[in-house]
């Protein structure tokens, strides 16, 4: 890899090389960024002329994979475009009142990791500010933006459709809940083809609903013994030793509502991040108090907004 860049590099090109990094295709990171794939991929050959490096492998019908100064790029573009981001975030914020009504959604599964911040702390801060808060799950929360019931969600990033721009707040890495007299409850980490013939305690909600998200790394396919829409009752029957689950959204109490303990399981398998992203309808320009709110929860939850991931 020169060390000399023989042009300029554009911020929009190294969002465009993360977007295709983490995509695997450029169609797919060409939809992510609103651009056209022949667009996105002249970009991206601006871009390694411009570092005088090829960073991607562009294989037919295979998608694209990183090149070993890909994966030293990579890291880096991330972390330029997070911070130009969290740049454009802060001067906003500041330079206007955050006052009003913010008319916000927010999915079922992560409201109460979210939410009591929200009407809290982040309430306090801007005593001109109400919060009309509406919880729901992906599909009518996107309704609802669509149809300019809500300004802002907070929604899973999987699946967002072609209306919604977003920013994303968090990335959370998943892990792995047991029973605390489970056989595998000492070890700090595991891998998931450990748990293959455990029954599997499946949440019925994204973005976990779907095992094979997850589970590539297994022998088998999990044996799925309950599926359940609530976080609670799946600690609860994990709690009871009645199988184990994959989970999102960390909790503050290692005990069920039961009082019953449980054991949280790094996993050492590379499986895809839980992102959270703030959407709202595509050309809304965001008024102050929701990009407020974006910058607010990145700095509630730095470690998680920044983790590493090539999902």
């Amino acid at each position: 890899m020169e060390t000399r860049m023989q042009a300029q590099c554009t911020l929009k090109q190294l969002e465009y090389f993360v977007a295709a990094a983490e995509s695997g295709t450029i169609r797919a990171a060409a939809e992510r960024c609103h651009v056209s794939p022949v667009g996105l991929g002249v970009a991206l050959t601006e871009l390694e002329r411009a570092l005088g490096a090829q960073l991607l492998h562009r294989r037919r019908a295979k998608g694209v994979a990183l090149t070993p100064e890909g994966r030293v790029v990579l890291p880096i573009a991330r972390a330029i475009t997070v911070q130009a981001t969290e740049l454009q975030l802060k001067l906003d914020a500041r330079s206007e009142a955050v006052t009003g009504t913010l008319h916000l959604g927010c999915l079922t599964g992560i409201a109460s990791m979210l939410m009591p911040d929200v009407c809290d702390t982040f309430a306090k801060q801007h005593p001109s500010l109400s919060i009309d808060f509406r919880e729901g799950d992906q599909a009518s929360l996107h309704a609802a933006l669509e149809d300019g019931e809500l300004e802002v969600a907070f929604l899973y990033e999987r699946e967002l459709p072609e209306s919604l721009d977003w920013i994303r707040v968090i990335e959370m890495r998943p892990y792995v809940i047991v029973a605390a007299d489970h056989p595998l409850a000492r070890r700090s980490s595991v891998e998931l083809r450990e748990l293959a013939q455990d029954p599997l305690i499946r949440l019925s909600i994204p973005p976990l609903a779907d095992p094979a998200s997850w589970t590539r790394s297994m022998d088998a396919a999990p044996q799925a013994a309950y599926t359940v829409s609530s976080v609670e009752l799946m600690r609860t029957l994990v709690g009871r030793g009645l199988g184990y689950a994959v989970l999102g959204q960390r909790s503050p109490v290692s005990v069920t509502v039961e009082g019953r303990p449980i054991r949280e399981l790094e996993i050492a398998d590379d499986i895809p991040a839980v992102r959270v992203v703030l959407a709202f309808a595509r050309g809304m320009r965001l008024p102050p108090r929701a990009r407020a709110l974006a910058e607010f929860v990145r700095a509630e939850h730095p470690d998680a907004a920044r983790e590493p991931s090539l999902a």
